[in-house]
This record gives C-alpha cells, sequence and structure tokens, in this order.
C-alpha cells in the first residue's frame, strides 16, 4: 500500500486532555505545542479569551477552551499546555490540561458525532473515534469559533500589533 493510500484510510490526530476526556484534533492544524506561559489580558475580549501571547515575534491570541465548551475552569498544572492552531484563516492557542500522543486512527473507526457528548455541544464536534478502546472526540477547529469572534480576535490582534510598534 502507497503512502496515500494510507493517507486516505487513516487520519493522523493530536490527542489531549479537558476536563477529564480525550479529544483528538487534525495534526494538520497544529502547527505547536508549548508550555504555559505568562498571558497577557486582552480588555474587552470574549470571557473564553485568554489574552495573548508573543510567539517568534507574533502576537498569538489564547483561548481557554474549559471555558469555551462551558466547563469548570481549572488551574494549570506542570502538564498544561498551549496548542497552537490554525482555525478560520487565524492562528491561535488553545490552553488544554494535557496533550498525550498523537496517534494514527482509521477513518472506519471514526463515527459521526452525537447530538451531545460530555457537555460539550455537537455543533464544536466531527466525530468520535474508537481507538483501543478508548473513545476520542474529535474537534472541528473551523466551528469552534463564530466568523463574529475570529474578526474580534484579528482585530485585537491588529490593535496590539498597531501599539507595540508605536
Amino acid at each position: 500500500m502507497t503512502y496515500a493510500e494510507t493517507e486516505k484510510k487513516e487520519e493522523q490526530l493530536v490527542v489531549f486532555q479537558l476536563d477529564g476526556q480525550t479529544y483528538g484534533v487534525d495534526i494538520a492544524k497544529v502547527f505547536e505545542i508549548i508550555r504555559m506561559e505568562t498571558i497577557t489580558t486582552v480588555p474587552k475580549a470574549p470571557k473564553f479569551v485568554e489574552g495573548v501571547i508573543k510567539l517568534r515575534g507574533n502576537i498569538i491570541p489564547i483561548i481557554d477552551l474549559r471555558k469555551r465548551f462551558g466547563m469548570l475552569p481549572a488551574e494549570s498544572t506542570a502538564n498544561s499546555r498551549i496548542m497552537i492552531v490554525k482555525m478560520g484563516g487565524i492562528t491561535i492557542g488553545m490552553i488544554v490540561d494535557a496533550v498525550s500522543e498523537v496517534l494514527r486512527v482509521a477513518r472506519s473507526e471514526i463515527e459521526p458525532p452525537p447530538p451531545v457528548v460530555s457537555g460539550v455541544d455537537s455543533a464544536y464536534l466531527r466525530g468520535i473515534a474508537l481507538w483501543q478502546g478508548r473513545l476520542i472526540i474529535l474537534l472541528d477547529l473551523e466551528k469552534i469559533l463564530a466568523q463574529k469572534e475570529r474578526q474580534q480576535l484579528k482585530q485585537a490582534k491588529s490593535e496590539l500589533t498597531v501599539d507595540k510598534s508605536a
């Protein structure tokens, strides 16, 4: 079987933990995983936006997935991470409880999402993978932020970039 044939039958996922549940996102959307660092708050940002960080000269908005999904907040731990991802034309960081692994999952092991999964709105989901007896909730990064929210983040980022250069 060629590499291209394998790619059509499998998905490669970055798997992470959030509030005791296992989630996965397409590895092609994840640029980097970094340890928690100091986040600068941004006035008037949506409640789930923690603020921004500067990463290699770029201002990156940071969202807390727990807050976005309406989960109880949690303190950062040594395992907490920021996943730098591309969603809806913007690069953002997502705070997660821990990143556990990168997996290859057969597409045949992925089912459509049920209406509700552990309190996370099914609008954010693209499926559920069953991998070696484990359920992995697959997120659709393009749906985590509404168009208006993406615009707010882009605006806040551009305002901070202008302020820093002045």
